[in-house]
């Protein structure tokens, strides 16, 4: 269920998107002006927040610049104001969307629905190309390997059986089908190879007086398991 934090000090108004909302099975939290937004804002987690533009206290422009310097929350801007300048002001501080009074709540909700599909679907796409292990990630575009926030510099070889095991984790994976991935080896060779590098990636990666990240499974082959 997406949370979602309205902004508003129409009460009326308020209160109809709120109820509009929940019909629609989001789960929502009202604030009356900028500063009691700002907090809200700033001390939970939202899928999104519908911000009016015109608050007390702290008006909407000032409350998105400032969660936009810590939040990348999806924000649509309410405004009476149906001015170019208004707009603009609102999207270069850091407004995904905006809205003008009065409007049809269905296309509030249209607006909203699709603001909610295009961040799920980035970051469907962030998942796609970020493997995460531990405190391990790996980051397929740029092929950097970070533990932490430290970057471990990793040979070509040595990344890609890293990527490997990563991408088949709790799937043990033999000596033969790491030449294979790895090395692109099809016919029988020396399967120590493997022993070798798995040697120098623990070497690089392992914490001190921690369990290695890659287990042996002895007789078969190596696995990373969650």
């Amino acid at each position: 269920m997406s949370k979602i934090l309205i902004v508003e000090d129409e009460k009326n108004l308020a209160r109809f998107i709120e109820l509009e909302l929940q019909h629609e099975s989001y789960e929502t939290t009202v604030a009356s002006d900028g500063r009691a937004g700002l907090e809200l804002a700033l001390s939970e987690d939202w899928d999104a927040i519908l911000l009016d533009l015109m608050l007390p206290h702290l008006n909407g422009i000032e409350v998105c610049r400032r969660v936009r310097q810590t939040k990348q929350t999806p924000i649509i801007m309410i405004t009476a104001r149906d001015s170019v300048i208004d707009r603009v002001s609102g999207l270069d501080h850091g407004a995904d969307d905006y809205i003008v009074k009065p409007f049809a709540i269905e296309e509030l909700l249209a607006r909203l629905r699709s603001l909610l599909r295009r961040v799920e679907n980035s970051e469907q796409a962030i998942k796609q190309t970020t493997l995460e292990y531990r405190d391990l990630v790996v980051e397929k575009e740029s092929r950097i390997v970070r533990r932490g926030e430290e970057v471990i510099d990793l040979t070509k070889r040595e990344y890609e059986l890293l990527l490997t095991l990563m991408e088949n984790i709790n799937i043990v994976l033999t000596r033969e089908v790491l030449l294979n991935k790895v090395w692109g080896y099809e016919t029988e060779v020396e399967t120590n190879v493997v022993d070798v590098y798995v040697r120098y990636l623990r070497n690089k990666i392992d914490h001190p007086d921690e369990e290695s990240y890659i287990q042996t499974v002895r007789g078969t082959g190596y696995v990373m398991r969650t």
